[in-house]
């Protein structure tokens, strides 16, 4: 197998602000692998918050890149990776997603069969994903919000977790009175106490909101499930929930889990995690990070299995440089073709580095 990987720079169409931090750029990772004629790609993006920057990621990419000589087919390693042989320990979780995303593509154009197939599931996965707006004015929400609406999009993620909470509360009302039909979900990233939580739960279940993701600073998933108990809506774990034994220790007490593959692993990470919440009362919610097409497409094969479902990141992009899933009108949908079902947008070509040496496909 011919490996190779190239960073590119992805631009968000205006600032995401959050609780915590304003995004109005990051790196993205692109991974080829090339077998007998066919390539599969998979990305890893960049992010402050787990500690991933451009070079660890290309230096872990370098590392797999040695694994992944050693097996024999594509297959041969996809079954190694997800028996847990590859990569090695240690590896970030955001680049075992993204060299699992690169041999489903490959596995699946070899095969001649869409990535959902591969899992099981007969036809193409699709979604209304919600469509996240950041921390602004409530008249900017407000009018972000209806033109959502007119586009189709019937779920709305609003941030939260501003230093007066009057503010998050305006804006809420704003944009549940330009989008009265819309679904709305709300996300302080860990900004409340539990004290504050109990007071605003209430508030925003007046409101219509549907659901809270992670209200409480992460690091204390007792809290957390304490909070959910006698929570007036749902709460979702999210920081709180990066892996399997996160979501182990979760299940049954809190209501959802938002499951994002830059976080868990990748696909095997998050079925694993999905089977594991199956009768415990906690549902799945699949998540993203701010990503291309490209990064989205495997969870996107997994739509079907969740309760929320938030794959929005490449509709945040000033260009998104991969094509293939919707989104545009409120609703992801799995590609139909062979193996994740995406391609490059015209003005950007995929060559690269080889990665570790090894040669690059013409």
């Amino acid at each position: 197998m011919k490996i190779r990987h190239r960073t590119v720079r992805l631009q968000l169409a205006e600032p995401l602000r959050i609780s915590r931090s304003t995004m109005a750029a990051r790196d993205a990772v692109w991974l080829a692998v090339e077998h007998q004629g066919h390539r599969g790609y998979g990305e890893a993006v960049t992010s402050t918050y787990y500690g991933l920057d451009a070079a660890t990621i290309e230096r872990w990419l370098r590392d797999v890149a040695s694994d992944l000589a050693r097996c024999a087919t594509p297959e041969t390693a996809l079954d190694a990776l997800r028996a847990g042989e590859l990569p090695a320990p240690g590896t970030p979780p955001a680049v075992t997603a993204a060299v699992e995303s690169a041999l489903l593509d490959l596995v699946g154009k070899r095969a001649g069969r869409p990535v959902h197939r591969l899992l099981g599931t007969p036809e193409a996965p699709s979604a209304a994903t919600a469509r996240t707006l950041g921390i602004t004015s409530p008249r900017a929400a407000a009018e972000q919000a209806a033109r959502l609406a007119r586009q189709g999009f019937s779920v709305l993620k609003i941030k939260a977790g501003v230093p007066d909470p009057d503010d998050d509360l305006d804006r809420v009302l704003a944009v549940r009175n330009a989008a009265p039909h819309a679904r709305l979900l709300l996300d302080p990233n860990g900004a409340w106490t539990p004290a504050l939580a109990d007071v605003l739960l209430p508030r925003y279940a007046a409101l219509g909101v549907e659901a809270v993701e992670q209200p409480l600073a992460p690091g204390d998933p007792e809290a957390l499930a304490g909070l959910a108990e006698r929570s007036p809506l749902p709460v979702i774990a999210d920081e709180d929930a990066v892996g399997e034994e996160d979501a182990r220790r979760l299940a049954g007490r809190v209501h959802g889990i938002n499951v994002k593959l830059a976080k868990c692993g990748g696909v095997t990470a998050a079925l694993r995690i999905a089977d594991l919440l199956a009768g415990t009362g906690t549902e799945l919610m699949l998540g993203c990070l701010t990503a291309s097409t490209l990064g989205l497409a495997p969870a996107v094969h997994l739509a079907d299995r969740a309760r929320w479902t938030d794959l929005d990141g490449h509709l945040l992009l000033a260009h998104d440089p991969w094509t293939g899933i919707g989104g545009t009108d409120g609703t992801v949908r799995a590609g139909r073709g062979p193996g994740l079902g995406v391609r490059p947008a015209r003005r950007h070509r995929t060559t690269g580095t080889p990665a570790h040496g090894q040669e690059t496909p013409q």
